[in-house]
């Protein structure tokens, strides 16, 4: 089991590697998410983009005669519905005398009803009712060659004709128009007049044609069958019409009201067929009532033009009565939706204002008035695509996090585990051999082939060596402290002796018998010179250290020391110190003057008096203390290398003067660059 807490043990390798997979995790879901961003962002400008050119071009489109006639024509249904409905053209009228224009209008404008075999037929009326009240009815159609009616046939039915039928406000209009031919020259194919005879659905038909009604029939001289050689007389051919159907209700309100609603208000609820037979035959070979045809543009075709979310609001300016047409985008209900949580997590990232709504206004002008274009924009849409990159890309950084934590998991088990049972078996070992035991370290279950292993089986090695080694030591040790309990016994019997011989007050050899002993008591019954020097008891008491030091400056010579110089005070001077130590503290910084000291050059000692405290300065002249040891004169064992390996010294002169200064509560140092020569500075505080 994995402790995210092991207590005290030092944390600093386990946090370094938690912290590295942290970051990883972080890192990777922090790359995540800033590549979500910049895909939202980057879709966010597209989205823009693409708006503005889907109002662009629907605009254009509106603005084109087939889109004026969807905006004139706003119950125009998207589908083709029979029978067919006058649609108001964005034109006053149609010139159906004139094909060309005929066929123009209508392609322009859009209105063509498209059937099978090659048919097709625009039923509409004109935009200006100064024009007449007229429906106007131009199409094609697919047939053989075409057979005119004989003038004076009173049977209609042995030419082509068409046959028009007009429904509204409860009355019916029907024409038979049979093909006449004209004597007007045709570069390429046939041209002929179509006479309308009123009838009455009963049978009878008119005996003179309806002069109001007009219309022509041409057909192509080229076969609708492009790969058909050698070519034909029986093919098929395109067959174009043009008829101008007269309405007698529209001629009258036109005339009765100059200021007639035009176009009229049911022009949506009027029906119109058309049909064009055969001579002979009662089968049309053309019928506008004819399933399976494709109606013109409309409105609602705009929708599939808009982008998911996005609404299109179409009204006529200036016209409450018209009302407003709202076409919205498709959005397929049924494709897959991002988890709600990643939805929320994409509408939560910045794209730096990219996200203000979007909406755009146009004006579309039309000859019977304005229409106002507004589209509306959705980041909905896109919002939910790129939800589902998310969850495309969270599976990733799933997969990813879940490698992160099993490699994690796996150091943790095989590495962080034994480094953490070794470093807590480590701390036991510092535990006992800090309460001088014996250590024991226990490396079951670690050692292995691995570096780690390795690692346990050394270290298992080294303490057992390390144990060995302090068993030893402490043998020696003892042995040491066995043979310092002989000596100082040895010495303290004749010490005794010599003691009683000069037990004369005033003797000088009483003052060092004295130091000798103290000396002995100091060693005596301690393991090493060192704690005994630091285990010493001083008698701290006061001192004229003005007559001290006249004192050891006079004996110097007797200790070797020759040339010592004092400069004093004037009277004397009370600090409070242990004599015997003090003079042990003189005699070892005045050894080594002398030791050091250019030859014939003498050793001055210099006191004065500073606020509450005594200065003894000690200068020689010779050479400087080595800067690399300089900061480490006064440490147990630190000596001069020549003069160590020639002399004897043991380099704790310096230590014992330190240690018994700061016993008095005084300081011992070395003075930094002092010129030709080494100065020490001895402070004591006054009593």
């Amino acid at each position: 089991m994995i402790r995210w807490w092991p207590g005290p043990i030092p944390l600093r390798l386990r946090v370094f590697f938690r912290g590295a997979f942290l970051l990883l995790a972080l890192a990777t879901v922090g790359l995540a998410l800033t590549e979500l961003r910049e895909e939202k962002q980057q879709s966010y400008l597209n989205y823009r983009a693409v708006f503005d050119k889907n109002v662009e071009q629907i605009t254009a489109r509106l603005r084109h005669p087939s889109g004026q006639l969807a905006l004139l024509n706003p119950t125009l249904p998207g589908a083709a519905s029979t029978p067919l409905h006058p649609l108001l053209l964005p034109f006053s009228a149609i010139d159906f005398d004139d094909k060309a224009k005929a066929q123009q209008a209508v392609e322009m404008a859009g209105c063509l009803v498209q059937y099978p075999e090659h048919a097709q037929l625009c039923v509409s009326v004109g935009n200006n009712p100064a024009a007449g009240g007229f429906i106007y009815a131009v199409g094609s159609f697919a047939s053989g060659e075409l057979v005119s009616h004989t003038t004076g046939d009173r049977d209609l039915g042995h030419a082509h004709r068409l046959v028009v039928d007009v429904s509204m406000r409860g009355r019916s209009y029907e024409w038979i128009a049979p093909l006449e031919p004209d004597s007007a020259h045709v570069n390429s194919g046939f041209r002929g007049r179509l006479t309308g005879f009123a009838a009455d659905g009963k049978g009878n038909i008119a005996g003179r044609p309806d002069r109001e009604f007009r219309g022509w029939l041409w057909q192509d001289g080229r076969c609708l069958e492009k790969n058909l050689s050698p070519p034909s007389d029986d093919c098929l051919k395109r067959s174009f019409f043009s008829v101008r159907l007269p309405i007698d209700l529209f001629r009258q309100e036109l005339i009765a009201s100059p200021r007639v609603v035009w176009p009229p208000k049911d022009l949506a609820a009027i029906q119109v067929r058309v049909q064009a037979f055969p001579p002979d035959d009662q089968r049309p070979i053309f019928d506008s009532n004819r399933p399976g045809a494709s109606a013109p543009f409309a409105l609602a075709d705009l929708s599939a033009q808009l982008l998911a979310g996005e609404t299109l609001r179409i009204r006529k300016i200036d016209d409450s009565a018209a009302g407003e047409i709202a076409l919205r985008g498709v959005t397929d209900e049924a494709a897959s939706r991002p988890p709600r949580l990643l939805r929320q997590l994409v509408q939560r990232l910045s794209v730096g204002g990219n996200d203000e709504p979007l909406s755009a206004r146009r004006t579309v002008a039309t000859p019977v008035g304005d229409f106002e274009i507004e589209l509306t924009g959705d980041f909905r849409s896109v919002d939910r695509s790129i939800g589902l990159i998310a969850g495309r890309l969270s599976l990733f950084v799933i997969a990813i996090l879940a490698a992160i934590l099993l490699t994690w998991i796996a150091i943790e088990l095989r590495i962080i585990r034994r480094i953490t049972l070794l470093t807590k078996r480590a701390a036991s070992v510092q535990r006992a051999v800090a309460g001088s035991e014996d250590p024991q370290l226990d490396l079951q279950g670690l050692r292995g082939s691995d570096e780690l292993g390795l690692l346990a089986s050394v270290l298992s090695e080294l303490l057992q060596r390390i144990n060995e080694d302090a068993k030893r030591e402490r043998i020696r040790v003892e042995q040491e402290k066995d043979m310092w309990h002989a000596i100082g016994h040895e010495i303290m019997a004749p010490l005794q002796s010599l003691a009683a011989l000069h037990g004369t007050p005033g003797d000088p050899s009483q003052h060092y018998i004295q130091r000798m002993r103290q000396a002995v008591r100091v060693l005596y019954g301690s393991a090493s010179p060192s704690e005994a020097i630091m285990s010493a008891a001083l008698q701290i008491k006061t001192l004229d250290l003005q007559a001290f030091l006249r004192t050891v400056a006079d004996n110097a010579i007797h200790a070797g020391i020759e040339g010592v110089q004092f400069d004093g005070l004037p009277g004397p001077l009370i600090v409070k110190a242990d004599e015997y130590s003090l003079e042990d503290v003189m005699t070892h910084i005045l050894s080594n003057a002398d030791r050091y000291r250019r030859h014939d050059t003498p050793i001055r000692l210099t006191l004065r008096r500073v606020a509450d405290t005594a200065e003894v300065r000690i200068h020689n002249a010779g050479p400087p203390i080595d800067p690399a040891i300089f900061g480490k004169i006064f440490e147990y064992g630190v000596s001069d290398e020549h003069a160590g390996e020639t002399q004897g010294h043991r380099g704790q002169g310096l230590y014992v003067a330190k240690t018994y200064m700061a016993k008095m509560g005084g300081t011992v140092e070395a003075v930094k660059d002092v010129d030709n020569g080494v100065e020490f500075l001895l402070t004591l505080a006054m009593a």
